[in-house]
């Protein structure tokens, strides 16, 4: 079994001065729910996962050799301007990875960073962003352990990624991805994310369109919203459901069962937003045109038996997954009867994706 004293590494043999790496990774979304987690990023539940393609954050980091050592040094851009908001949040990941990456207070580093999204708009910027960022110091680990191999950068890197939010663990390589100890999964671990390849050859081109309903800030963080489930008087039921329904999901996975997919695929959703709405103090992220949006989908799938379905993260935007071979039709539904749901008539069309990818 895996565990942390793994990614602790050994002397590194080889050097690195200066230089600079750039990778993409991508958003991901979930299918059972993650929501509820322990100390250090370890996840109340397992979960599953489709990454995407197109929703992605690209991230550059260059790296010098300083002459000491003593803190950590960096400047941080986003889209092309300082963004001295995010530096708390790296110095936290920084201090979290350490002991893992100890070079990390040899350098001086350049962090240069842009989505292909709208920032805070319930597309899961920090599972992208906190997936390039793990790769990229990857990259930089492997010239100072050039022996290291493709399996240990990539099982490294989820770990780390997970360190800075947990969901960006499952963006990191695999189109379908588990994160969390499932006893029906070998191999299946708290600490990383792991390929699942067992998959129909219908999901391996699924499409993923995003209507976004609200583009602003979440009135209440996913952070505040996972502590939320300490004490819920649901949660222990809910952590149990969860194991089930990954259960469920794997199987409709491997056999191309849309009808059981797209059941457990909503009522996940649902689930995640009666968790919130069930807390103390309780909240709402879903808003108005979210509840429209969702009716819709139901009706126009009861009379067109198109296997066309919803789901939901933890904000407002609504994910719709269909087939590859139903696209047109979807898509047509979309711009006649949901588009006027959205913000300023906003969706971003996206598909199945691979993870992280060097630039």
């Amino acid at each position: 079994m895996v565990t942390e004293q793994h990614f602790v590494p050994q002397p590194y043999t080889g050097s690195a001065q200066n230089g600079s790496f750039s990778w993409s990774a991508p958003s991901n979304i979930a299918l059972v729910k993650y929501w509820g987690k322990k100390a250090n990023q370890i996840p109340a539940n397992p979960s599953i996962s489709f990454t995407l393609s197109d929703c992605k954050t690209i991230t550059t980091l260059g790296f010098s050799q300083k002459e000491s050592n003593g803190a950590f040094s960096f400047n941080l851009l986003f889209e092309g301007q300082p963004k001295e908001s995010f530096r708390p949040k790296i110095e936290k990941f920084f201090e979290r990875v350490a002991v893992y990456l100890p070079f990390l207070k040899d350098y001086h580093f350049t962090i240069d960073t842009r989505n292909t999204f709208p920032h805070s708009s319930g597309i899961a910027s920090s599972a992208s962003g906190m997936a390039a960022m793990a790769v990229n110091l990857m990259s930089l680990e492997r010239l100072l352990n050039p022996d290291m191999t493709d399996d240990y950068f990539y099982q490294k890197a989820s770990f780390l990624a997970r360190l800075g939010s947990g969901s960006a663990c499952r963006s990191v390589k695999g189109s379908t991805v588990i994160w969390g100890t499932h006893e029906g999964t070998p191999g299946s671990t708290d600490l990383f994310g792991i390929p699942f390849t067992d998959v129909h050859e219908v999901f391996t081109t699924y499409q993923d369109t995003i209507l976004l309903v609200d583009k602003g800030e979440k009135q209440v963080s996913s952070t505040l919203g996972h502590d939320l489930m300490h004490g819920h008087p649901y949660a222990e039921r809910r952590f149990a459901q969860a194991h089930e329904n990954l259960t469920a999901i794997k199987q409709s996975l491997a056999t191309g069962d849309l009808d059981s997919f797209i059941k457990i695929t909503e009522s996940e959703a649902l689930t995640l937003h009666a968790m919130m709405m069930t807390s103390q103090p309780y909240f709402i992220l879903m808003k108005p045109n979210t509840l429209e949006i969702i009716n819709k989908i139901w009706q126009y799938r009861a009379e067109t038996a198109v296997p066309v379905c919803f789901t939901l993260d933890a904000g407002a935007n609504v994910h719709i997954l269909y087939p590859e071979n139903v696209a047109d039709k979807v898509l047509q539904f979309i711009k006649k009867e949901l588009v006027g749901y959205c913000q300023n008539n906003q969706y971003i069309c996206d598909k199945i994706g691979v993870g992280a990818s060097s630039i």
